[in-house]
């Protein structure tokens, strides 16, 4: 099977600025519900909204089969242009006690153990209709401490690494994707091999290595069991000795010298760097097709590898919730079982590349022959169905309340150096160490 992304998604991307401040709350509905919580049957009419960010494959289409099947709703998306914009107005509604929030709002992973600190903030999704759709990892992600289910999985990130095959022949490396997973180490890829081959390629191109060095370490922090908290107590771990954090920071680092192309993932600098031949490789979580694919239109060359230095690597991966203040919350999450059904996941891997974390998705054809045209005609289906395989519950990291806070401040640093340019690695380590005592913990 062949795919296309949209081309309506530079559209989107135009307008997502505006959704945040036009995003309609449950109080535009233009009716309510009956007792039950259900669409009364008396024709009443009903507006749900949906909020997402980048793009979780929820085309016009696919929300105009539920209107087609629910002729009283109309579902209005709304989707921002980036992950931070949608999670800063989702924790600023919260915080003012919800109002303006989504019928519908989509999370990522790493917002959950926040989210899960004000569990009275959703609606609880527990159904019958629900039970066995998800990995065992991936529901459990999406309940709060106590057992809650405030969260449908959408898709998750199993990542391989994609890479400019023309840049590679242009290096003298191999360019068939069987042959660049075996030349990035294979079943036993490991971080020093990626690095090796990247210092092979910069010798004999002009071109960077990878993207970005904050993306590089995200790959590397998700394979540390416990990287910021103790996953018994949940309490942090002190970022001054912690010294598998710093060893990783300073080995990516140590790195992107001479290997990053010094840009920040989103923005401008990143955009173009897709036209101008800016770097050979990137981490790349199954989600992120889309994007690559966005940016790098009339670029020949893209392919996928069925490789992953470290083992296996799930970055991202999202979720649906409720806001239980909502006058259409039944019917909200009517429509959220519906959009995280394995059929509607596979549609949405089928228009965005999103990775389904829902069983069934993940062996119907749809997935499993999926290809991709743009980057040459590589079984995506397959190869990121190889990459999940990858992943277990124990290779997972760890993910308390107090992850996001303190990854924030070890990527400050890493932009620092990176990006900015403006500091050594040990001085950026040590206003990372200031950052973390601001937090007070």
């Amino acid at each position: 099977m062949r795919r296309n992304i949209p081309r309506t998604w530079t559209a989107a991307v135009g307008v997502a600025a505006l959704a945040l401040t036009l995003t309609a709350c449950s109080d535009d509905s233009t009716s309510t519900t009956s007792p039950g919580g259900n669409t009364s049957g008396g024709g009443e009419k009903i507006t749900l909204t949906v909020a997402t960010f980048n793009d979780f494959g929820y085309t016009d289409e696919l929300l105009q089969e539920y209107m087609d099947a629910n002729p009283n709703v109309t579902v209005v998306h709304n989707r921002a242009a980036e992950s931070k914009d949608a999670r800063a107005n989702l924790t600023t509604r919260i915080a003012s006690g919800g109002d303006g929030l989504a019928d519908i709002e989509g999370i990522e992973i790493d917002w959950m153990p926040e989210l899960s600190q004000v569990p009275d903030s959703f609606a609880d999704l527990e159904t019958d209709s629900v039970k066995g759709r998800w990995l065992d990892w991936k529901e459990a992600q999406g309940r709060t401490p106590d057992g809650k289910l405030i969260g449908y999985g959408t898709d998750i990130g199993p990542e391989a690494i994609c890479y400019r095959s023309d840049l590679f022949k242009a290096a003298g490396l191999p360019t068939d994707r069987a042959e660049v997973a075996e030349l990035l180490g294979g079943a036993d890829a490991t971080w020093e091999d990626y690095f090796k081959v990247g210092r092979e390629f910069v010798a004999k191109s002009d071109a960077a290595w990878f993207d970005s060095a904050n993306a590089t370490f995200q790959g590397m922090i998700g394979q540390v069991a416990a990287a910021y908290e103790d996953p018994a107590t949940g309490e942090p771990t002190d970022l001054r000795t912690n010294e598998e954090v710093k060893g990783l920071y300073l080995d990516v680092l140590a790195a992107a010298k001479d290997l990053s192309g010094g840009m920040n993932q989103w923005s401008g600098d990143w955009d173009a760097a897709f036209q101008n031949d800016g770097f050979a490789t990137m981490l790349c979580p199954a989600w992120m097709l889309g994007p690559i694919e966005e940016r790098a239109g009339g670029i020949e060359g893209w392919d996928i590898a069925d490789v992953f230095p470290g083992g296996g690597g799930n970055w991202g991966g999202s979720y649906l919730t409720v806001p239980a203040n909502g006058k259409n919350v039944d019917e909200a999450i009517k429509l959220a079982d519906w959009l995280t059904a394995p059929e509607q996941q596979a549609k949405a891997f089928d228009n965005a590349g999103t990775f389904p974390s829902q069983l069934e998705a993940q062996k119907s054809e749809s997935v499993t022959s999926a290809t991709n045209d743009f980057f040459n005609d590589a079984p995506m289906g397959t190869i990121f169905s190889s990459r999940a395989q990858a992943l277990t519950a124990d290779s997972l990291p760890f993910k308390g309340a107090n992850y996001f806070a303190i990854h924030q401040a070890v990527q400050d640093a890493i932009t620092r150096v990176d990006v900015d340019k403006s500091e050594d690695p040990e001085t950026a380590w040590n206003g990372a160490i200031s950052s973390f005592e601001e937090l007070g913990f």
